[in-house]
C-alpha cells in the first residue's frame, strides 16, 4: 500500500512581498537620487535664459562657458592642484601601503587607523582642522596650502586600492627575483611595481577626481587667487539661477563619469 502523499503548502507571501517592496523602495531611491541629475543635463540645453520653462534645444550655454575668463581661471586652479594632489597621494599611498604590508612594527594598527581616519572624517571638520593648524604654524592660504588639504584625504584611497594589490600578489615573484640576482630596490622597481600599476592608475584617479570637484576643504584652505572652480560655482550658485552652471555641471558629471568608469575598469584589470 502507497504511502501517503504529504500535502504541499504554497511558499509563503510575506517573503515575496519583502522582497518586491525592497526592490521598489530601492528603485525609489535611485530615482530620487538620479532625476534631478538628469533634469539638470537637459537643462544644460535649454535655450531660456531665466525661469524653468523649456524654450527650445540649444548649446549657446556651453558656448558661453568659453567666454567666462574667472571660471576659466578658476579651471586651470582646479586642475593644477588635482595634478598636484594626484602626484602626492600616489607617492605617499604606494610608500604607505608597501611600509603596513610588508613591515611589522609597534603602533603599526594605530597607524593604520589614523591614516584610514580622513576616508571617514566629515570634511567640516577636517577643513577647519587645518585652518587652525595653518593659522597657528603661521602658513599663508594659497595653493600650498590647499594641496595639503586634498592629500589629507586623498593619498589614503590611494594606499587601500595598493595595499588590496599588494595583498594578491605571489610572494614567490619577489623571492625569484632575488634568487636571480635582483636587489630589494631592482625586484621592487622591475617585478613589484609593474604589478600594482593597475591599483596605482585607478587610485591616481580616484584622488584626482575627489579633488577636481573638492569644495569643503578648499573652503577652508584656500585663498582668493587659489579658488578652485568648486568654489568659484558655489558663489554663482548663491547668487541665483544661472543657465551657464547648468553647462558646467554637466561638463563636471561627464568628468566624473569617466573617470569612475576607467576606475573601475583598472581595479578589474588588476585583479
Amino acid at each position: 500500500m502507497a504511502a501517503p502523499r504529504t500535502p504541499q503548502l504554497p511558499p509563503a507571501a510575506g517573503p515575496r512581498l519583502l522582497a518586491a517592496g525592497l526592490r521598489g523602495w530601492t528603485a525609489l531611491v535611485l530615482v530620487f537620487l538620479y532625476l534631478p541629475v538628469l533634469v539638470l543635463v537637459a537643462y544644460s540645453f535649454n535655450a531660456a535664459r531665466l525661469g524653468v520653462g523649456w524654450e527650445g534645444f540649444s548649446g549657446r550655454w556651453y558656448a558661453e562657458l568659453l567666454a567666462q575668463a574667472p571660471l576659466q581661471r578658476a579651471a586651470l586652479n582646479s586642475l593644477v592642484v588635482a595634478t598636484a594632489t594626484t602626484l602626492l597621494s600616489v607617492v605617499l599611498g604606494t610608500l604607505g601601503a608597501w611600509l603596513l604590508h610588508r613591515h611589522r612594527f609597534p603602533g603599526r594598527d594605530l597607524l593604520e587607523a589614523l591614516v584610514n581616519l580622513p576616508m571617514v572624517m566629515p570634511e567640516i571638520l577636517l577643513g577647519i582642522s587645518l585652518l587652525v593648524l595653518f593659522a597657528l604654524v603661521g602658513v599663508g592660504l594659497g595653493f600650498t596650502t590647499v594641496v595639503i588639504g586634498h592629500v589629507t584625504f586623498s593619498f589614503p584611497f590611494v594606499l587601500v586600492a595598493v595595499r588590496a594589490r599588494l595583498q594578491g600578489l605571489d610572494p614567490a615573484l619577489e623571492e625569484a627575483a632575488r634568487d636571480l640576482g635582483a636587489t630589494p630596490w631592482g625586484a621592487f622597481r622591475l617585478v613589484i611595481l609593474p604589478a600594482l600599476r593597475p591599483a596605482i592608475l585607478a587610485g591616481g584617479l580616484m584622488a584626482f577626481l575627489l579633488s577636481w570637484d573638492e569644495l569643503i576643504v578648499t573652503y577652508f584652505t584656500a585663498s582668493a587667487a587659489s579658488a578652485t572652480l568648486p568654489l568659484k560655482v558655489f558663489g554663482l550658485a548663491k547668487v541665483g539661477l544661472n543657465p551657464v552652471l547648468n553647462a558646467l555641471s554637466a561638463l563636471f558629471l561627464l568628468v566624473a563619469i569617466t573617470g569612475v568608469a576607467f576606475s573601475a575598469y583598472l581595479r578589474r584589470s588588476a585583479r
